[in-house]
């Protein structure tokens, strides 16, 4: 079901860079069913049972309600730490800081409420701000932080570290605000880093913040943090599901789909490529339907900027793949599919490649990627809901004076979320067979590109302007950048394999929300 967007809105053998095919680059019909059997049962992983939404009659079956793409809400939990102080004769009566008055505190509860509803009206990704709540002593922020809430967010006016301890305890991520010259001076200003990280020593003591954690005056350094921690909500616990069988790329990889569910506790569902092969059979039994995706295959390919430059049926088979994928999303309850065995194995069962439909999907808000490679798919799903825009997964090349090319065969044309970039569709480079975009994103346009190591212990990040849009003979949509920052560095740094790269600079978000999930975070910036 392609939606076009709003307005405002040469033959080689094998040289197969994902690693899965064999060396001649040809599957027998036994050959390609043993493999995905063989990859279906790496893990302990569910399994999607056969269903019969493509067969029969079209309507009923293809006219209900699509899955649509999944974005949580985040919950947060706004906490006001404050009480009055009383005189009391010949001694040290109140700490620094102001509000020293229930006129004042009243003034001050009003100011966060204004500061909340601006914050709210200003973020772009689903948020959902409770009433604030003012606490004065450790049993009422012990019951807040026994709330449902995902985020914690304490405005810290006074130097009661119990009480803020008590929020901190809670299952749920926290954040601390403190005023400096934005309204009335909040004595943790002065205190959260010796008194409250610290606990007055030399090392951090508090579990589950550091300094990150605490923000000056500023709303719009809360709301990033914000967007961060929402990305990370939305791509812990990841249903997705594995075509083929989850996999990881590489020597190193191997273990990258256990990782995914262990540390990110993903929730992967098996298709093996018989039972695809099953339902694409379906699919073509299915004259409605074909019909259907023809018609919007021919919708597509009317629309500006695109070119075509492969037969014509090789693009209607692409949309019926395209809706076979869709099938398995609803069953799933899932907006996230990946594919492994993804070149020689797919062209036999589709006689298409999978280049075109996981484009769609992608411009379409849902993430679908190839490969099937465990080792990047949940920093390409975090990076995904921070930036809110689709991502492309891409080979990289050697960085040299400050340019890399990165390549792939499969890429969105909707990067920025509204606007369609230019796409001429022509054939899967190492086969020359199918249908595959090559999309000319926009020149200039600064971006970012995040390498996770095939370990899973660190990510990297930096952004790059999109220099050129070649067509080397190589993985068809193709992006020179210009690296921002010490490309030197980038080069000894490098890890793993793909990378994945989004329109925007976002790394001050994938930074923060990668050290929440545990892993280290090193960015290669312009500015550090």
């Amino acid at each position: 079901m392609y939606q076009p967007s709003q307005p405002d809105r040469t033959k080689l053998p094998s040289s197969c860079c994902c690693g899965s095919c064999p060396p001649d680059g040809a599957w027998s019909r036994r050959e390609f069913f043993t493999a995905a059997a063989a990859a279906a049962g790496t893990a302990p992983l569910a399994t999607l049972a056969l269903g019969s939404t493509v067969a029969g009659e079209d309507a009923p079956a293809q006219r209900r309600q699509r899955q649509q793409p999944i974005r949580k809400t985040l919950r947060v939990q706004p906490v006001f730490n404050c009480h009055i102080y009383k005189r009391q004769p010949e001694t040290s009566w109140r700490v620094t800081g102001a509000i020293q008055d229930e006129q004042e505190l009243r003034a001050e509860e009003d100011h966060i409420r204004r500061d909340l509803a601006e914050m709210k009206a200003a973020a772009d990704f689903p948020i959902e701000i409770l009433p604030l709540v003012t606490v004065e002593n450790v049993e009422q922020a012990a019951a807040v932080a026994k709330g449902d809430q995902d985020v914690t967010l304490m405005y810290a006016a006074r130097r009661n570290v119990p009480v803020l301890e008590a929020l901190a305890s809670g299952d749920h991520w926290k954040l601390m605000f403190v005023r400096h010259r934005s309204g009335p001076l909040y004595y943790m200003y002065i205190g959260a880093h010796t008194h409250f990280l610290r606990k007055r020593r030399d090392t951090f003591a508090q579990p589950g913040m550091d300094v990150h954690d605490i923000v000056v005056d500023k709303r719009e350094d809360l709301l990033w943090r914000l967007r961060a921690l929402a990305g990370l909500k939305n791509m812990l616990g990841k249903r997705i599901v594995a075509v083929g069988g989850a996999a990881g790329w590489g020597a190193d990889g191997h273990e990258a789909p256990v990782r995914a569910q262990k540390n990110f506790r993903f929730d992967i569902r098996n298709v093996s490529y018989e039972e695809l092969g099953q339902r694409i059979r379906r699919a073509r039994e299915n004259a409605a339907l074909v019909k259907r995706c023809t018609a919007e295959a021919d919708k597509y390919l009317s629309q500006p900027g695109v070119r075509l430059e492969v037969p014509r049926e090789d693009v209607h088979k692409a949309f019926l793949l395209t809706e076979v994928f869709r099938d398995l999303l609803d069953e799933a309850q899932t907006d996230a599919i990946t594919i492994n065995l993804c070149m020689s194995t797919i062209m036999p069962v589709s006689g298409t490649t999978a280049c075109l439909p996981l484009g769609i999907l992608n411009d379409e808000g849902y993430l679908a990627f190839c490969e099937s490679d465990f080792v990047v798919i949940p920093a390409a799903v975090l990076l995904h809901y921070i930036c809110g825009k689709p991502v492309f997964f891409c080979n990289p090349s050697l960085p040299h004076e400050g340019i890399v090319t990165v390549s792939h065969c499969t890429a969105p044309r909707r990067m920025d979320g509204r606007t369609d970039e230019p796409v001429r569709i022509v054939t899967h480079y190492e086969s020359d067979f199918g249908a595959a975009p090559k999309v000319d994103m926009r020149k200039g346009q600064e971006v970012t590109v995040v390498n996770a190591d095939f370990s899973g212990r660190r990510w990297l990040g930096f952004t790059a302007e999109i220099a050129d849009s070649p067509f080397f003979p190589i993985c068809r949509t193709q992006l020179d950048l210009k690296i921002r920052g010490d490309w030197k560095r980038l080069l000894e740094e490098i890890r793993g394999f793909h990378w994945l790269l989004c329109y925007g600079d976002w790394l001050r978000e994938m930074g923060y929300a990668v050290r929440k999930a545990g892993l280290d975070w090193l960015a290669i910036a312009p500015h550090q």
